[in-house]
């Protein structure tokens, strides 16, 4: 038995030829633009709001102790300051910030709160910089210098000023016993800072 095969006319398989081709040719573009699309972007870290938690990290003082914020929470509230660090000097601002904190000791001792205070900067040499910054400075117990190398909780808590001489913008947030923010304060220039009112007034009315 012979099998037939049946042929086609030449414009025919022109025709058919023509329809294959554009059928692929719409969905190349489709998929070329698909593989060409750039990867979606990372929403850049914001700083804490009140109301919002914030995140946890662990950083070491000069004396090489590890401090962690979810642990000095559960002692009571957390007074948390971003200082600038050393932008090429040790900030005036930052020095009579900390020493009018220092004076109010005793309050925020009453009121069971822990001082965070963050210095930010490159890695390299950071750990003697923050020693200048302290160096004749009667530090309470309950006051924290940690060390923040390359800005990695400063970025964290986005708070990094990446610009020209500047390091981070110097912020206030008050914390309660889950990290929750009681009280927020980020200046986008070295002053406009919180006070130390303002801090005191912040901290949880129990706990007072």
């Amino acid at each position: 038995m012979k099998t037939k095969f049946r042929s086609f006319h030449p414009r025919t398989l022109n025709v058919v030829a023509a329809m294959l081709c554009a059928t692929s040719a719409a969905f190349v573009p489709a998929y070329a633009q698909e593989a060409d699309a750039p990867a979606p972007q990372t929403k850049a870290p914001q700083p804490p709001k009140v109301g919002e938690i914030a995140p946890d990290f662990e950083l070491k003082a000069i004396d090489g102790t590890k401090v962690k914020l979810s642990e000095q929470t559960t002692k009571g509230p957390v007074v948390l300051i971003e200082l600038r660090g050393f932008p090429g000097y040790q900030c005036p601002i930052c020095t009579a910030q900390v020493g009018q904190l220092i004076n109010k000791a005793q309050e925020f001792s009453k009121a069971k709160a822990q001082v965070i205070l963050v210095y930010p900067g490159p890695a390299e040499g950071l750990k003697d910089r923050a020693g200048e910054f302290v160096r004749g400075k009667d530090m309470p117990a309950n006051f924290y210098l940690l060390l923040d190398p390359d800005f990695a909780v400063t970025n964290k808590y986005g708070l990094r000023w990446d610009a020209q001489n500047e390091t981070s913008y110097p912020s206030t947030f008050v914390l309660d016993n889950t990290r929750k923010v009681l009280f927020a304060k980020v200046s986008h220039s070295h002053g406009d800072r919180a006070s130390t009112e303002e801090i005191l007034a912040a901290l949880p009315r129990e706990a007072a």
